[in-house]
């Protein structure tokens, strides 16, 4: 499923905007003003995260020792991670300026600046800079775990199954813990292998020791469940991590689709309202305006898709572009030669079940549908049980009059995750009663 609120959820996107605009900076001019000459308000703010005390130290730092290529290279990585969690994109661009600064102060044995830009690469969808990134640190990090977690996720990105999975058992080898499970467990799942990578998420769990820890694994395993359509069971993981971190954005994200699922449309949308506005990341804002067009709220949906396209643009200003996904948006909203376009500028750089499944998708909206299934089974050699996956499938079977298999498609679509989209079960629900 995938979401987003009304004109009020305008305000973060220009919060984003003016940060764009202060970005462009270097140096010094990296780090946040120093608290001692900042006017302070009796404004109440939020009780600080460990991300946010981690950045907070390190900028404090490098004002005392300007020249700690190290500390240089953790900033970087945690504006990466900033960017994730706060959807503003600005902190790509923060994240590089802070990693080029510790290469131009150790260019050499800089193995945590070459990981940073390999982190950064991962977010920015530059799959293939980030292998670069990755192979290069590896040389001078190799018993480091964070090495073969740039790894796992570039190969995983660009099509190399097996890469990803010997990457992984390295991961593995030198770092079992929390990041090594978890990515365990995806590239299981990516394998069909559930129950597998539900284990080694509950061996996540077992290794997690802060709050943000638990509430990442319980979200994690929330969503195992429900993209395999037991509601109840990610309810429960969703209000385990909220006991964790009662202000998770992803655990309440979590929260919004099951009241959805359970027939609570107005507590959905009320949900993805806050959390839109909040934290206005492309996914949370096409699940919101999905759900919108889907309770028959269409201006409040375009306006939720027109907020979605300023934010794509903010992340392509910041080096950050996701055609993959970009072209099943296009798809699935009325822009079928764009959808195409985006599709075949996302094949060209990466051959992935994910990128297949776009080009299947995008093919079959121009009415291609020959040359739709042949990337439709390329989606599917993993085995990965993908209720969208099965449901683009199953349509570009039926427009190709092979109706059984149509049918055995869809139903399997269903049966995996009723809820999986709130615009394409009940399209797949019809055509399976037409089929029938």
């Amino acid at each position: 499923m995938a979401g987003d609120s009304d004109s009020r959820s305008r305000v973060p996107v220009l919060l984003i905007l003016i940060g764009l605009l202060l970005a462009t900076i270097t140096g010094a001019s990296l780090l946040s003003p120093d608290p001692a000459s900042t006017p302070q308000t009796a404004v109440p703010v939020a009780e600080p995260s460990a991300l946010d005390k981690l950045i907070d130290n390190a900028q404090q730092s490098l004002r005392r020792q300007p020249e700690d290529a190290p500390q240089w290279a953790r900033l970087g990585a945690a504006y990466t991670e900033q960017a994730r969690i706060t959807g503003d994109p600005s902190y790509y661009g923060r994240a590089q300026g802070a990693l080029d600064r510790s290469l131009q102060i150790e260019p050499i044995d800089n193995g945590e600046a070459l990981i940073g830009l390999g982190q950064l690469a991962n977010a920015r969808h530059d799959f293939a800079s980030a292998r670069g990134y990755g192979e290069q640190a590896r040389l001078l990090r190799p018993y480091t775990g964070e090495v073969y977690g740039i790894l796992v996720d570039a190969y995983a990105q660009l099509g190399q199954p097996e890469a990803a999975t010997a990457a992984l058992k390295s991961m593995l080898d030198v770092e079992p813990g929390l990041a090594a499970f978890t990515r365990a467990s995806y590239d299981l799942e990516l394998r069909g292998r559930v129950d597998d990578a539900r284990a080694a998420l509950e061996r996540a769990l077992s290794a997690a020791l802060s709050p943000e820890d638990v509430a990442f694994c319980r979200y994690y395993l929330g969503e195992l469940a429900w993209n395999n359509g037991d509601v109840e069971e990610a309810a429960a993981q969703y209000a385990a991590g909220l006991d964790a971190r009662a202000d998770d954005v992803t655990l309440l994200q979590g929260m919004a689709k099951v009241a959805y699922a359970q027939g609570r449309t107005d507590d959905a949308l009320a949900a993805y309202q806050e959390i839109t506005n909040r934290v206005p990341l492309p996914g949370y804002l096409l699940e919101y305006g999905e759900l919108l067009q889907a309770a028959g709220r269409t201006e409040e949906a375009q306006a939720q898709y027109d907020i979605l396209a300023v934010q794509q643009q903010l992340y392509a200003a910041e080096g950050s572009t996701d055609d993959q996904v970009a072209a099943l948006i296009a798809a699935d909203h009325g822009e079928p030669a764009e959808a195409l376009r985006l599709a075949e500028a996302e094949w060209e750089r990466r051959q992935s079940i994910f990128s297949a499944d776009s080009m299947a998708w995008a093919l079959y909206v121009n009415g291609r549908y020959a040359e739709a299934i042949t990337f439709a089974d390329r989606a599917a050699e993993l085995g990965w049980r993908n209720a969208s996956y099965f449901y683009h499938r199953g349509m570009i079977l039926a427009a190709l009059g092979r109706s059984d298999e149509s049918l055995a498609a869809l139903s399997e679509a269903i049966s995996i995750n009723p809820y999986f989209n709130p615009l394409q079960a009940p399209i797949a629900r019809a055509t399976i009663a037409s089929l029938e």
